[in-house]
């Protein structure tokens, strides 16, 4: 003879003002759910795309970010790979393939998407560093030629310097307090 359950399944939470409701509220969950504003075009920035941007190069290597254009559907990427930042490994005639890194579960999955030149712009993400390349190889040059040590490492903003405020005439602290409030009926 097996075993017998007293309560129903799902009774375990007491404090649930039902517990036997094992109905939940419905959501869609379509292709492109939950992208209401991701893919809806800026204020001033609706109707056709600028032609320049099927005039970019794109080659093999490029750092690009994947940002989905909502006026064109074709060759659109999926919602995930909106907004993340690739390197491409494949250049089609319309179209460039993007290799991506995507959460699934605990871990980062390589993921390999093809998607059109409408969705996709140059990443400026080393930008900065690039040009703090060549103004630090510049220094080394100086530093070599005067022979002093420069110092390269970036340093974080420090506080602004000491100043005395003389307070003369013009310049006297005065209190300030709020304007009491009255109502006039």
């Amino acid at each position: 003879m097996g075993f017998k359950r007293l309560k129903p399944r799902g009774t375990d939470n007491f404090f649930h003002p039902d517990p036997f409701n094992t109905v939940t509220m419905g959501h869609a969950a379509g292709l492109r759910a939950g992208t209401r504003y991701a893919f809806s075009r800026d204020f001033k920035k609706k109707g056709m795309i600028a032609l320049s941007t099927y005039l970019k190069q794109y080659k093999v290597g490029d750092i690009v970010d994947v940002v989905a254009n909502g006026a064109v559907q074709k060759g659109m990427p999926y919602k995930v790979y909106h907004g993340k930042t690739g390197v491409v490994y494949n250049v089609t005639k319309s179209a460039v393939g993007v290799i991506l890194y995507r959460q699934v579960g605990n871990r980062y999955m390589e993921k390999r998407i093809n998607v059109r030149v409408e969705h996709v712009r140059h990443s400026r993400s080393r930008e900065e560093f690039l040009t703090r390349v060549k103004t630090n190889a510049a220094k080394k040059i100086q530093a070599k030629e005067s022979g002093t040590h420069m110092h390269l490492k970036r340093q974080p903003l420090m506080p602004r310097e000491e100043r005395t405020v003389k307070a003369k005439d013009a310049n006297k602290p005065e209190t300030i307090t709020p304007i009491p409030y009255e109502t006039y009926i």
